[in-house]
Parts: C-alpha cells; sequence; structure tokens
C-alpha cells in the first residue's frame, strides 16, 4: 500500500489534542468535512491530517459518530506504518506475547482472549481463542474487510496451535453499512467445541451462542468465587452457560441452582455441568425470569449469590433505565441472601461508570437497611487489557459484598 496514494481527512483547528494524546477515535464532528460513502467507502484506511496538514496517523473510515478508528501514530520520523498483512502480524504477535506472559495459554488452559480492540491497539477487532479454534468479532467495516488477512496471520503464529478461524460478526457490524456478513469459518472447520478453563471443561457455542461462545472476561472472578464456595448454597443468576455453577461445584459447594430465561442456556449449563461432574445432584437449573425467581424464593434460603446480567445499558440514552435496573435487582438479591451471605454482583455496561455502579448498588443496601461491607471491587481480566489512552475500554466492574 503506498502511503502516498492513501485518501486524507482533515481535523478542525484545535480537534488534534486527544490525537496528540493517543486516543483512537475520530470524531465526525472533529472533521472539516464527513465524507459520505459515495465520497469515501466505509472501511477504507485513511490518513488524519491536522488543519495545517500535519499527519496525526492512519485508521479505518466509517460512517457514524465515530468516523475514525485509529491503527497507527507517526513514529519519531513522522511516519505510519503501511496497514497491511505485515501491520496485522505484528500487532497480533504483540497481543500473543501479552497472553503468554500472563500464562494464559497451557495445558489446563486455552481459553482466553487474543485480541481485546482498542486495548490491543487494534480497535474493532475482537479475538477469542478456544483450544485451536479462533473466534473473530468485527465491530468495524475496516475490520470486516480485513478478516481474512487476520484469519491467516492467527494461524501463524508460533505456538498458538490455532489451525481454524471463524468467523462471527453478523451481529456486530454497523447495520446501515450493508454488508451482509455471514458468520462462517474462514479456514479450517468445525473440530469440536470443547475449551479448557482453568482445568474445567466446557462447551463452547460460538455457532449459535452469544458473543463469541462464552464470556471469558469472568475467567478471574469465577475463581474467586470458587474459593468462597466451600459448604455454601448458592444461586447463579442470569447463568448462561453456567460458568460460576461450575466453579461453584468444584469449589465444594453443598448446593448451587442455576437460573436464566433462556431455555437454550439452561441446556448449555447443564450440560458444562455433566461434563465435569457426572450425575452430580447438587445441582439444579431452572429456565425462568431473574425478577420473578428472586421474589418467589424465601428470605435466606442462599448464602453465595451471582447477579451477572447482560448489559442494561448498551447505549448512554438507556442508562437511567439501566440504573434503575441495577439498584431493583440487587435490593432483591440483598433483601433475599441469608445471614452471612456473600453477594457477587456485575454491570458489563459500557455506559455505567464504576461510581455509577457503585452508587445503585449502595442505594439497593440502604433500601433493604442491611449492614453490608464491600470485600472486593472486581473489573476485567488482563486479557481484556485497557488501553492507558482509551479509558472507555474499562466496561466489566463488580463488586462481593458480604451481608449481615
Amino acid at each position: 500500500m503506498n502511503t502516498d496514494k492513501i485518501p486524507t481527512v482533515t481535523l478542525r483547528k484545535g480537534k488534534e489534542e486527544s490525537l496528540k494524546r493517543f486516543h483512537p477515535w475520530v470524531f465526525s464532528g472533529a472533521l472539516t468535512h464527513m465524507p459520505s460513502a459515495e465520497e469515501l467507502e466505509e472501511g477504507t484506511v485513511v490518513k488524519v491530517l491536522s488543519h495545517d496538514g500535519r499527519l496525526m496517523g492512519t485508521g479505518h473510515f466509517q460512517i457514524g459518530s465515530i468516523a475514525v478508528r485509529m491503527l497507527a501514530f507517526p513514529d519519531k520520523d513522522g511516519k505510519c506504518p503501511q496497514i497491511d498483512a505485515s501491520y496485522f502480524r505484528t500487532r497480533l504477535a504483540e497481543a500473543y506475547n501479552l497472553r503468554r506472559t500472563l500464562g494464559l495459554s497451557r495445558p489446563d488452559n486455552n481459553a482466553y482472549r487474543l485480541v481485546h480492540g482498542e486495548g490491543d491497539f487494534l480497535p474493532g477487532l475482537v479475538v477469542d481463542v478456544y483450544d485451536d479454534t479462533a473466534v473473530i468479532q468485527a465491530h468495524s467495516v475496516g475490520m470486516h474487510y480485513a478478516r481474512d488477512i487476520v484469519a491467516e496471520e492467527l494461524t501463524r503464529l508460533p505456538d498458538a496451535g490455532i489451525s481454524n478461524v471463524y468467523y462471527k460478526s453478523e451481529t456486530t457490524l454497523p447495520f446501515k453499512a450493508s454488508l451482509d456478513p455471514h458468520n462462517q469459518y474462514i479456514i479450517g472447520s468445525y473440530k469440536g467445541n470443547v475449551a479448557v478453563e482453568n482445568g474445567l471443561k466446557f462447551n463452547i457455542d460460538w455457532l449459535r451462542g452469544q458473543k463469541t461462545g462464552f464470556f471469558v472476561d469472568q475467567r478471574d472472578n469465577r475463581s474467586l468465587l470458587e474459593k468462597y464456595a466451600y459448604g455454601r448454597k448458592v444461586l447463579n443468576m442470569f447463568c448462561y452457560t453456567g460458568g460460576f455453577s461450575v466453579y461453584a461445584m468444584r469449589g465444594g459447594a453443598l448446593s448451587v441452582d442455576s437460573v436464566d430465561s433462556s431455555a437454550k442456556a439452561i441446556a448449555l449449563t447443564e450440560a458444562n455441568i455433566n461434563l465435569n461432574f457426572p450425575d452430580d445432584t447438587r445441582h439444579r437449573s431452572y429456565a425462568e425470569d431473574a425478577f420473578k425467581y428472586l421474589e418467589r424464593i424465601e428470605k435466606g434460603a442462599y448464602d453465595l449469590m451471582v447477579l451477572d446480567p447482560p448489559a442494561f445499558a448498551k447505549h448512554r440514552s438507556a442508562l437511567d433505565n439501566a440504573l434503575r435496573g441495577y439498584k431493583r435487582l440487587n435490593a432483591k438479591g440483598i433483601e433475599k441472601i441469608a445471614h452471612g451471605g456473600i453477594l457477587f454482583t456485575f454491570s458489563c455496561s459500557q455506559a455505567v461508570t464504576k461510581e455509577q455502579f457503585r452508587l445503585a448498588v449502595f442505594s439497593a443496601a440502604a433500601m433493604t437497611g442491611r449492614k453490608v461491607r464491600i470485600l472486593h471491587q472486581l473489573h476485567q481480566p488482563a486479557d481484556h487489557p485497557v488501553n492507558i489512552y482509551h479509558p472507555e475500554g474499562e466496561y466489566l466492574k463488580g463488586l462481593i459484598l458480604y451481608v449481615e
């Protein structure tokens, strides 16, 4: 790719400050002119220039409030690398080296996030690894167009052992882009779907399941729950694949009840329980609305609860309703948990800040009048890194509460 032939977009005067701080987004309002799809194809690599013509970096152009997702910034000589196979090879190798440093690729753990968008300086790209299969999700048109290069370079990563690459972006790409993406194998084929996380086996449904098939971002928090589970009666709300339930079983829980409104999720939970603890009568599952279930159970029935709902606010317009939802959910959990109970509560809504979530949980506790203490403040794991120049990437937040 000849950088001289790359199309350009120009910033308004004074709008280059965020790029000087290496923030990876350029908003449409920062441009002197927002090109239309007819003028500039969405997903094209563009050069971003300051109002006086200085190169500020290169990135993927897109239609919408975020106009450019930055891929590279100028080096000390004022030049940016070409966005080609070599670029993706370098970035993917750096991402894998981090996971290797974290010790995530090992015989008893082959499920982890390999690429976390802006956190790995590849905005718009998510890659989760399950044994020898990598599942790609593109959140930008530019990464959609780069999918074949990304897939090829994934299989070339030394020691990563990736031989199958599944592309799953039908629900993550901008619908206005009219791309008509299809979920499919780019390389390889289906050869089984069991992955291992900290020695526990899980069926991963990347073909039909949510996200890439499994929520690897709760791995560390599941391990923490295992340490608290011994001798306790556990309730896992919004269980999805039953990850917390499986860890609680291994931790020696007296009983574990899994609840999800989706019958498919309950079936997957039961399959994962049976995969690790066949014929174990400690586990029960219920396909039921979470609020209705919490309403009908007796106070004190459980002394360890997990409240891990799906995102209540995917956009800032839904923030107020989301905060009310978190308040209502946690109030009911705190009300019903046994004396001396431990409550794991989470928000994965990026629009909700740590402070807002904590205030919602505080308000919920105050409504019940019970004495509540914070034991741990939780976050996403290290394979979901936060780009220091992009604090918006910190999306998962949680609290572990002790309730008298």
